[in-house]
């Protein structure tokens, strides 16, 4: 105790958005959490995005799922992406900041608790591998592995391979972003075994369109997956 005293004093705990203190480790400070557009209440079964009305159990699906195909079961988000959840997942993706990982795996294990087994494995949507190159690391896969951490739960990083290079999707249309995806992710053959016949919960940053996941799901269900979820850190969200 008295060395983490020591260690505590010299290093004092920080929020993650900012510089200013806070009582735990990888928190966020009352400035930032009043900032931070949490989702919560009722939302998208499919993707998580927040919706008018009151959860009362039921499923529903907002506007963009109920007119855009999506493989996979169901879905959930813990962040808007806008202000500081936009600026956490950037920092996860673009500014090496890793340890952003270990806060945002335990909201977003909140948000799907129940979704653990022993048939479950984590599997996150996959980089190519020139992209992995340049970035070093890949911000989803460090989701997944904390995730499987707090859950006590498999999580298998190389399940998908992204074969095709694809363009920036960013400012891209919604049928421009599907397009760019096409047969972009298949299954890893050499991880196969680790899939077939498991509830296979993708783990991503942000969801947009939803195309990467899409193709990622796709290719969980050629390999063999019994059941696909996805969960991601944030949610772009109309209006946010």
């Amino acid at each position: 105790m008295r060395l983490q005293s020591v260690i505590r004093a010299i290093y004092p705990a920080q929020c993650v958005a900012c510089d200013a203190s806070t009582e735990d480790d990888f928190g966020l400070c009352a400035a930032c959490w009043r900032e931070t557009q949490f989702i919560g209440g009722l939302v998208c079964d499919k993707c998580g995005v927040p919706l008018p009305g009151e959860d009362h159990g039921e499923t529903v699906q907002c506007d963009d799922c109920m007119t855009i195909a999506r493989p996979w079961d169901r879905g959930r988000t813990v962040l808007a992406y806008s202000g500081v959840g936009r600026r956490l997942v950037l920092a996860l993706k673009h500014g090496d900041r890793t340890e952003l990982a270990i806060p945002a795996a335990r909201w977003m294990a909140q948000k799907i608790q129940d979704w653990g087994g022993i048939d479950t494995v984590f599997v996150p949507v996959p980089l190519h591998w020139l992209r992995l190159v340049r970035r070093r690391y890949n911000q989803s896969a460090l989701l997944a592995q904390e995730l499987a951490k707090v859950m006590d739960t498999t999580v298998c990083v190389d399940a998908l391979v992204r074969t095709k290079r694809t363009a920036t999707l960013q400012g891209h249309s919604r049928d421009a972003r599907f397009a760019e995806l096409e047969d972009a992710i298949v299954p890893n053959p050499k991880c196969k075994h680790h899939i077939a016949s498991k509830h296979v919960i993708l783990v991503d940053d942000v969801m947009t369109s939803g195309a990467t996941l899409a193709a990622s799901a796709e290719a969980a269900k050629i390999a063999g997956a019994r059941k696909v979820s996805i969960v991601t850190l944030a949610r772009v969200v109309k209006d946010a």
